[in-house]
């Protein structure tokens, strides 16, 4: 089955799961034009990735305008060409779903075009199972419980919760139909959790993160690090198609000991959606998840712990348990700076919240969830915690915006949009003043406080300094020294001479 998005198509390998795997050198992507198949081109795909289902989805380049896209096995030689499924428009699609701890089934979807911030009428819709949706009689049908946002929850049929047949290949599918018109097209299983949350008391981790991010892997060990050092115990890295190392920096801050996984999230401009998924998942095993992108920092003045200021402002109040803790966020610019710095980059609110607190809707803006009844939220006051939020940064990281945004209802940098920087424009050209604005107020608290708290008393670096960076100092050091000395020689030579 084919995804066609903007900036990618997404191929869906259909195989037995005992089948040998492939890898991005085993695949080429084959671009024809529709109207000569004689006329074509083949590149290597972009990734070759394995989603939550097990699946295993192709990153190919968009398909250019009026072509076809294939896929063919590079070690074949006879009949390499893999047989395609149909395809679907990424703007008309659903797209992933999960069983959510009390049995329900959130279905996430591009196309419904429901407003931001508020519920939809469930009765325009009813969701459907099967395997084949060409065949009516063999649907179930369910109702929707709640609609908003790109996300509809059903009521889960018994037989697909209980039916042990289901898990066998092929998987089961689930879709939403508005009633007195059409099906959307679907690439969605249901994935079923392994059980309900019993017991929140139990739960291994008290501070988790969620983050959505691309191409972040230069700054995820820092950001990691500083969060572990503040108390965060648990990282969920949704990586939106980053082209980067960051498989390999997970894997290394894996073995380091930091609880962080990945999570590979294709779907382009659904940062939202992928919260909400986030919130789900992380449900099992945390009592409370920020949601925090990599260029933001807790930076907390007093010295405690995360989990020491979120256990002083969870104190039922007279209106309802805290469900969720809003935290200031402070702005930062480039500092002056036209380089990345070597050690690390180091106003709204951004929100921490209880996962069972959640509205079933699961409506969620700017970093803000909508709470249950029963459960309220407290504001933290910036003299005891604030996230500062390195936005405005060198130009050769910032620029990468202007390739597109991941929230959903936030417009791309190359269209008019409420957040764009004063006087920027739409194309990525560097302002001859950018490395000086943004500075209304200096703040050096959090840079001050990382010096004073994470700095390697023996080497003198931070601690998140890569090996191969120190050596590379080394080297520059003393390369620096020789020529100095050089320099030395010869004007003494030159002093004698006189």
């Amino acid at each position: 089955r084919f995804s066609v998005a903007p900036y990618q198509t997404l191929i869906f390998l259909k195989y037995p799961s005992s089948s040998w795997l492939f890898t991005k050198h085993d695949l080429f992507c084959v671009f024809s034009d529709a109207n000569d198949s004689s006329k074509l081109y083949k590149e290597l795909p972009l990734a070759v990735e394995i989603d939550d289902f097990g699946r295993q989805i192709v990153r190919c380049s968009a398909v250019p305008l009026g072509n076809n896209v294939s896929l063919v096995v590079s070690r074949w030689t006879v009949d390499n060409h893999l047989l395609v499924g149909p395809t679907h428009l990424w703007d008309w699609l659903v797209y992933d779903a999960v069983i959510d701890h009390d049995n329900s089934t959130v279905v996430f979807i591009k196309g419904l075009n429901l407003r931001p911030g508020r519920a939809a009428d469930v009765s325009r819709y009813e969701c459907v199972y099967g395997w084949d949706f060409t065949k009516p009689k063999l649907l179930l049908r369910s109702k929707v419980i709640s609609a908003a946002q790109e996300i509809v929850r059903c009521k889960t049929p018994l037989t697909v919760l209980d039916d042990p047949k289901l898990v066998q290949s092929p998987p089961m599918k689930v879709s939403v139909r508005i009633k007195g018109s059409v099906m959307l097209p679907s690439v969605a299983h249901p994935i079923n959790h392994p059980g309900r949350v019993k017991n929140s008391k139990k739960k291994r981790f008290e501070t988790c993160v969620c983050s959505m991010t691309r191409n972040t892997a230069n700054v995820l060990r820092e950001w990691v690090m500083y969060h572990a050092g503040i108390g965060v115990q648990r990282w969920f890295i949704y990586d939106n198609n980053s082209d980067d190392d960051i498989v390999s920096e997970i894997t290394n801050l894996k073995k380091r000991g930091y609880n962080i996984s990945r999570h590979f999230w294709p779907w382009i401009k659904t940062q939202e959606a992928g919260f909400a998924n986030c919130a789900i998942r992380s449900q099992r095993e945390c009592d409370w998840v920020a949601f925090i992108d990599v260029d933001e920092f807790f930076y907390i003045p007093s010295g405690q712990t995360l989990i020491e200021v979120i256990r002083n402002h969870t104190t039922p109040s007279s209106s309802g348990a805290i469900g969720e803790i809003r935290t200031p966020c402070h702005s930062f610019g480039p500092s002056g700076l036209r380089d990345p710095p070597r050690d690390g980059v180091t106003a709204a609110h951004k929100s921490i919240i209880r996962p069972e607190s959640l509205n079933a809707t699961l409506i969620n803006i700017m970093h803000h969830f909508h709470l249950r009844e029963g459960f309220v939220f407290a504001d933290v006051d910036k003299g005891t915690m604030v996230i500062n939020h390195y936005k405005y940064q060198v130009w050769d990281i910032f620029k990468e915006k202007f390739k597109r945004r991941v929230a959903t209802y936030v417009a791309n940098w190359q269209n008019k949009e409420k957040d764009r920087a004063l006087g920027l424009g739409t194309r990525p050209v560097e302002p001859s003043d950018w490395a000086e604005r943004f500075c209304e107020v200096r703040d050096i608290g959090l840079r001050d406080w990382v010096l004073e708290n994470f700095i390697d008393r023996k080497t003198q670096r931070l601690v998140w300094d890569r090996e191969e960076k120190r050596i590379e100092d080394e080297v520059i050091a003393q390369i620096s020294s020789w020529a100095d000395k050089r320099v030395g020689r010869k004007r003494k030579k030159q002093l004698k001479a006189q």
